[in-house]
């Protein structure tokens, strides 16, 4: 997040709070006319995790901002004359980046000045900000709530937060992570808390920051990632919160501060009841297979054959457990094809005249497909429904 300040022209870095200015635009001709630049810009472009600003050109508005190292390129909707215009930046969208990259800065000299966590980098989304702190891996919720509860301290003594330009080889910068930049720097510093090299936009003061809000701790490739919410933004998604949780209070009719124990208490009843739901249906599944092995007329070896199509999967838990107390029945072969996706069930007995795995899995794989399981019960798929057929036929052929 640092910066050389040798673009003299980058308005942005001295004045976070300029909103309107006047510059001259000049594009790359007909090869890309959206693409514009200014002899000097307010437009914060991409960078050090921080999004684009947005707003007009005169009568273009602007879409992207991208840097360009030495030059700042604005990506607008309609083609600009060259020339003087007037220029105007989307200042909530500009002032929330500032509350949000400011906030950074703070959280991030907590973590590490308190919790011994540096920051490793940090992004600003639209919903919200992340930082990626190295370690970690003891820091919980409580952890949370309690640099929470300090960033917002600090956020309430309304520091200083000012900016000022140094030699990168000037010793004692005191910067909290070290700048790897040559030449001038750019160094954001909120006052006796933290400085860093940063080419950000920020608010003139921590109280402008607003409240601090940390959402959400989340292990990644070691590192843990922390996502938090500022100012407006976790005004906003606290009365969101709120709206929620007050229409399940009402459809509860509870009160917000007893919801959370009442849904516990209905989730662990809902648990129970289709734990007993399954076991029924299963049982159930059992009574029809049962009953389906006594209407199924026998061969003349004895043996009862069962097939089913299925317009529709995936084979559930019930057919399953039918067609186990069908084979269960004694001399028995039950088979369900499903058309989509295209797989096949076969369940025998054990005194029936093939095992199911022995069987079905050649039958797969002679028709292009997978599959295989116990003496008892198999199942495989194949790669279309007509060769459910050709598998259904080796089957046969192997009952004899």
């Amino acid at each position: 997040m640092s910066s050389s300040v040798a673009s003299w022209h980058r308005l942005y870095y001295d004045d976070s709070y300029l909103r309107r200015f006047q510059a001259t635009a000049s594009t790359t001709g007909a090869a890309d006319p959206l693409r514009v630049y200014l002899d000097r810009t307010g437009f914060y472009p991409t960078s050090g995790g921080q999004p684009f600003d947005t707003g007009t050109i005169g009568p273009s508005r602007v879409l992207d901002v991208v840097d360009e190292e030495d030059r700042v390129a604005h990506i607008v909707d309609r083609a600009l004359e060259p020339g003087w215009h007037a220029c105007e930046i989307d200042w909530p969208r500009r002032f929330d980046h500032m509350q949000q990259h400011t906030g950074q800065h703070l959280l991030s000299a907590v973590l590490d000045g308190e919790f011994k966590l540096p920051t490793v980098s940090f992004h600003l989304g639209v919903d919200s900000a992340t930082i990626d702190v190295e370690g970690g891996q003891h820091f919980d919720a409580a952890w949370a709530i309690a640099a929470e509860r300090r960033a917002n301290e600090l956020i309430s003594g309304n520091r200083p937060v000012t900016v000022s330009y140094h030699d990168s080889r000037e010793e004692k910068l005191g910067l909290r992570k070290p700048s790897d930049r040559e030449g001038t720097i750019r160094v954001v510093t909120i006052a006796e808390l933290d400085r860093s090299a940063c080419g950000g936009t920020h608010v003139a003061s921590t109280g402008e920051i607003g409240p601090i809000f940390i959402r959400k701790l989340e292990k990644i490739r070691g590192n843990l990632r922390i996502e938090f919410l500022c100012g407006q933004r976790a005004i906003d998604r606290a009365r969101a919160d709120f709206d929620a949780l007050s229409s399940i209070a009402r459809r509860f009719s509870s009160t917000l501060d007893q919801t959370p124990a009442l849904i516990a208490t209905q989730a662990d009843r809902l648990a129970e009841a289709e734990k007993l739901a399954r076991r029924l249906s299963g049982e159930l599944a059992a009574i029809r297979g049962r009953e389906l092995h006594a209407a199924t007329s026998a061969d003349a070896r004895g043996l009862r054959v069962h097939r089913r199509e299925i317009a529709k999967g995936p084979m559930e838990d019930d057919l399953r457990a039918e067609a186990q107390a069908f084979a269960a029945g004694g001399r028995a072969v039950f088979a369900a094809l499903c058309v989509e996706p295209p797989t096949i069930l076969l369940c025998v007995s054990p005194d029936a005249p093939i095992k199911a795995g022995a069987a079905l899995k050649p039958a797969l794989e002679a028709a292009g497909g997978r599959g295989g399981g116990s003496p008892l019960m198999a199942q495989g798929s194949v790669p279309a429904a007509a060769a459910l057929d050709q598998v259904w036929a080796s089957l046969t052929a192997a009952i004899g």
